[in-house]
This record gives C-alpha cells, sequence and structure tokens, in this order.
C-alpha cells in the first residue's frame, strides 16, 4: 500500500490534516486519559474505534499522538497490538514505522516541505517540532513535485 497516496486522500475527503477533525468525521471515540508506560493506542472494540491519548501531553503531541493512531486505525484495524507487545515476542516495529509514516503524511504537506527545500532535516525538524526521525521517513518518498 501508498501510504502517502493513502494519507492524501484521507485529506481530500475530510478536507483537513487535523487530525481531530477527521477523528470527529468518522465517529472515532477520542479519549483523552492519564497514560503511563505507553503516549497513546488504538483499540477497535464492539464495532467502535477507540483512541486513547495521554492527557498530558502538549497539544502538539496529542495531535501526531491522534494521527499515529489514526494510521494504526486505517492500516492495521484487525492488529492487536497490546497483546503482541505484552504477550509475545512478536516485533511490532513494521506497525509502529507504518503508523508514524501515515501521521507524517497526513500532517506535514508538500508545500511545507517545499517551503523549507534548503534546510537539513534537523533543521526542518526543529521548526516543526517532530523528531528528526519523523522528519527523515516523511522525507523518505519526497520527490518535490
Amino acid at each position: 500500500m501508498d501510504i502517502k497516496r493513502f494519507a492524501d486522500s484521507i485529506v481530500r475527503k475530510h478536507q483537513s490534516r487535523d487530525p481531530f477533525e477527521i477523528v470527529r468525521g468518522l465517529n472515532v471515540i477520542l479519549l483523552f486519559v492519564p497514560l503511563t508506560d505507553t503516549r497513546a493506542f488504538f483499540q477497535y472494540f464492539q464495532r467502535n474505534n477507540i483512541i486513547y491519548i495521554d492527557e498530558n501531553l502538549s497539544s502538539h503531541e496529542k495531535a501526531f499522538e491522534c494521527a499515529h493512531e489514526l494510521g494504526h486505525m486505517f492500516l492495521h484495524k484487525k492488529s492487536n497490538f497490546i497483546f503482541m507487545d505484552t504477550r509475545t515476542g512478536f516485533n511490532t516495529n513494521k506497525y509502529e514505522i507504518e503508523a508514524d509514516t501515515f501521521a507524517m503524511d497526513l500532517l506535514v504537506e508538500d508545500v511545507k516541505l517545499l517551503e523549507y527545500h534548503s534546510y537539513t532535516a534537523e533543521q526542518v525538524s526543529h521548526i516543526l517540532g517532530y523528531e528528526k526521525r519523523l522528519i527523515d521517513l516523511r522525507l523518505k518518498d519526497f520527490d518535490g513535485r
């Protein structure tokens, strides 16, 4: 699956890059709760999509986590990551990278990257407030058109 193309289709459908607006449009249950040992997680329970986000995060971090969990919802709905992480030796890193990729494709539009085309990934990371590894993911398939 082309994650960038999919994220762009979600943006077009909802006419927004704001993950909170997208969540509202999809009738996803969004809960801000105190969490320990995790920043957010997605749960599919009784035909309901539920996203839990740590209430103690900054608004910027909450937006990223919401977009990341939307990535899990769209790309990995049937996977039980909590079980896989705590009860099996299964490596969920691939799924986390896919959700991070979706989040960055959703949150950072191509126009923004063109605006900073002469900057290093580290500089863009500082300006946009995302970890460098996330900017690197976003830049990986960016062709600058």
